[in-house]
This record gives C-alpha cells, sequence and structure tokens, in this order.
C-alpha cells in the first residue's frame, strides 16, 4: 500500500511555517490553480521553482510574478529563451528531475502531462519528498517503479485528483484494514444518456464540452469515454492497495459527493465540496497541519435540493472493465491502456477514428501487448512508444 500517510510520515514538512513549492506544471490548469493558492497565501507558501512542458513565455511572465530560484521547461530547445535572466534553467526531464531532489524543496506538487511526469515523481520520492500527485500516469504506467521509489527513501504520496483527496480525506482518522471498499464517483461526461449507436459521428468540438467544467481537450475526452474513471481505478488500486473488485464506480452527475470509503461495519465517509480543483491542491500543501482558508466556496446543500446517483452500465461505458482486467493481468497492461487511450484520444482529435472506435483501438493494444511490467523507466518508454505506435498501424489498416 502506497498511501495512506501518517503525520509521522511527513517528517519535517509536519509544523513547517512556510512551504517551499516546486511546481511541475506551472502553466496548465492545475499549475495554475496551484499559484492561485500561493498567491492567496503567501504567508504559507513560496515558490522555489517553476516547470512547464513549452510554453516559455508563459513562464517567464508567471516567474515575473513569483521570482522562484529555478525554472525548467521540458523542451529543451526552448531553454534558450529563459536565458539570461537571472534564473537557473533546466532544460529536459532529466535536469527537471534533478530540481526534485533539491534541498530547499519541500512539496513537488506534479502536474506534468503524460508519462514525461514519472521520472521527476520517482526522483522527489527517492530523494524523501513530500509529493503532491495530480500526474495520473505515474501510478497507472509506472505504478511498481513508484512503490520502489517510496520503499528506496523516505518520500510520501499525497493524492490530488479529486476522487483520490476524497479517499485520503475520507480515511485520515481511520485504520485502513477497515476498509471494505472505496467509491469512485463520475460525472458520466457530456454523452451519459445517449447510447452507444449515437456515438459515432461526434466531433471533437463536442466531445469536449462537458457539462460541468472546462478542462484540456485529452481530459475532456477522457471524460466522455470514462477513460478518466479508468484510469482512477487503476491509480486507486496503487494508493490504497485495494483489488479491482473492491473499487466500485457510480454515476453522480452534480459532482459533489468526490468519492466514498465504505468500511466493515457498513457506515460509508465521503467528501463534499462545490468541484473546484483547488479544494485538493490546497489540502495537499497544508497537509497534515492545516486547511487552507476559503479554498473552495461553502456547500450550500439547501440550494441543491438533491443528489442523484446512476448505477454504472459496463455495456456503456467499456473503459472501466477494461481497466478492472488490465489490474488482474498485471504486467504492463496499464501502461499499454494509458498510452494506447493517449494515442487514439490524439488520432480522434485529428479526425482519423470516430469517438466511438477510441474503446475498441485501446482494448486491442491491450490484448495484443501484454507482457511483462517495465523494470525501468527506460523500458517503459519503449512499452508506451511500441502502444503508439500499435494503435497507429491498426488504424491504418
Amino acid at each position: 500500500m502506497l498511501v495512506p500517510l501518517s503525520r509521522n510520515d511527513l517528517g519535517a514538512l509536519a509544523g513547517k511555517s512556510k512551504r517551499r513549492i516546486l511546481v511541475l506544471g506551472a502553466t496548465g490548469s492545475i499549475g495554475t490553480s496551484t499559484l492561485d493558492i500561493i498567491r492567496s497565501n503567501p504567508d504559507k507558501f513560496e515558490v522555489v521553482g517553476l516547470v512547464a512542458g513549452s510554453r516559455a513565455a508563459d513562464l517567464i511572465k508567471l516567474a515575473d510574478e513569483f521570482k522562484p530560484k529555478y525554472l525548467g521547461l521540458g523542451d529543451s530547445s526552448k531553454a534558450s529563451e529563459l536565458s539570461g535572466l537571472g534564473y537557473k534553467v533546466a532544460a529536459g526531464v532529466d535536469e527537471i528531475s534533478d530540481l526534485c531532489t533539491l534541498p530547499e524543496v519541500d512539496i513537488v506538487l506534479a502536474s506534468m502531462v503524460g508519462v514525461v511526469g514519472l521520472k521527476p515523481v520517482i526522483k522527489a520520492l527517492e530523494a524523501g519528498k513530500c509529493v503532491a500527485l495530480a500526474n495520473k500516469e505515474s501510478l497507472v504506467a509506472g505504478g511498481s517503479l513508484v512503490r520502489e521509489a517510496l520503499t528506496k527513501g523516505k518520500g510520501s504520496i499525497i493524492p490530488v485528483d479529486s476522487e483520490h483527496s476524497a479517499l485520503f480525506q475520507a480515511l485520515q482518522g481511520e485504520t485502513p484494514r477497515d476498509m471494505k471498499r472505496l467509491i469512485l464517483t463520475a460525472s458520466g461526461g457530456p454523452f451519459l444518456n445517449r447510447s452507444r449507436d449515437s456515438l459515432r459521428n461526434i466531433s471533437p468540438e463536442e466531445a469536449v464540452k462537458h457539462p460541468r467544467w472546462n478542462m484540456g481537450p485529452k481530459i475532456s475526452i477522457d471524460s466522455a469515454t470514462m477513460f478518466n474513471k479508468a484510469l482512477e481505478v487503476i491509480e486507486a488500486h496503487w494508493l490504497y492497495g485495494m483489488p479491482e473488485d473492491k473499487i466500485h464506480v457510480v454515476i453522480h452527475p452534480q459532482s459533489i459527493i468526490h468519492s466514498l470509503i465504505e468500511y466493515h461495519d457498513g457506515s460509508q465517509m465521503a467528501q463534499l465540496s462545490y468541484p473546484d480543483m483547488k479544494g485538493p491542491i490546497s489540502y495537499a500543501l497544508g497537509y497534515p497541519d492545516y486547511r487552507v482558508a476559503g479554498a473552495v466556496r461553502s456547500l450550500d446543500l439547501e440550494d441543491l435540493g438533491s443528489l442523484n446517483f446512476i448505477k454504472l452500465d459496463p455495456i456503456r461505458f467499456p473503459a472501466i472493465p477494461l481497466a478492472r482486467e488490465c489490474i488482474k493481468f498485471g504486467g504492463n497492461a496499464s501502461l499499454v491502456l494509458n498510452s494506447a487511450n493517449e494515442a487514439a484520444v490524439a488520432l480522434f482529435m485529428e479526425r482519423r477514428i470516430d469517438f466511438s472506435q477510441i474503446e475498441s483501438v485501446v482494448a486491442e493494444a491491450v490484448s495484443k501487448l501484454q507482457g511483462p511490467e517495465p523494470s525501468s523507466f527506460e523500458d517503459l518508454q519503449q512499452i508506451d512508444q511500441e502502444s503508439r505506435e500499435f494503435v497507429k498501424r491498426i488504424v491504418h489498416l
């Protein structure tokens, strides 16, 4: 079991008056929300470093405001745009990973998108850092490598995904062995009430219109196919050490209850709030000492009136049973699922496959490419590349 954490697991972080944050993925939605929290709480948090993928100009604007010591770009070809500005610059994933080990870093907020975000997470954990984890791929694609890094070092993980943060919060003060099952909630996405037969002619523009919030195109499409929830099932397996048959998914269109834990006595503990990523981010940054005041607006239950729940149809949303099969198989299956899904979504965005083909393409990749789990980051990168190439090949057949 990777988490839950106790206060003692956080070592010197607990009781620290001002926490020093390295933000990986600073220009993305999670990074932007993180910086909003830091901006509003300068007495509690300090930005030590900012890292982005390739948006150098946006990174420079943030650096002008927050004055970090370090800047980093995943795209090393653009790192020269950061030179001569008075910052120490990291270029490429290896140098960014080195930033995660610096003694002046207390918390690594890990929200870099894709498998590339795994290596910095591993380095941070091996160096004993607290990782506020918003990068699903780290656990979905490299769960065994993350577990090994936790064993080697004295690092810790606090989940930032809203569902896993809800589970983490519901577990505080409880005994993990008392957990009977985990219940993940899902919005159902924009096509919840449409049949599978009606999904063929959906455009990328339709698929990215989530009924509840604005997100990036990849995660919006994953919400529409329910692959985001499939990834979260796998993530929950690694985070909480639960078998796939003890991880339940229920559709909750209002997205107010973010997830629940059922205990052996029959009781369930839930975390509720209006959907806003500042809630789980601020909880991770302040844990275990405090909750950040005013991180999200107060929940008005009288205004809501009622909450609705719908049983998941596994035939309508086949990504969930596919994730369960990946957990049962083990090996590289979850990695293949993640990589194949990213490739299939990209092809859909390019209008080269239908929306309804995404699940079948991913399922075929998982079926044909099953093998042993990756033993190193380099091994993982190779499997990732092979999975993406396989998807492109079968689409052209």
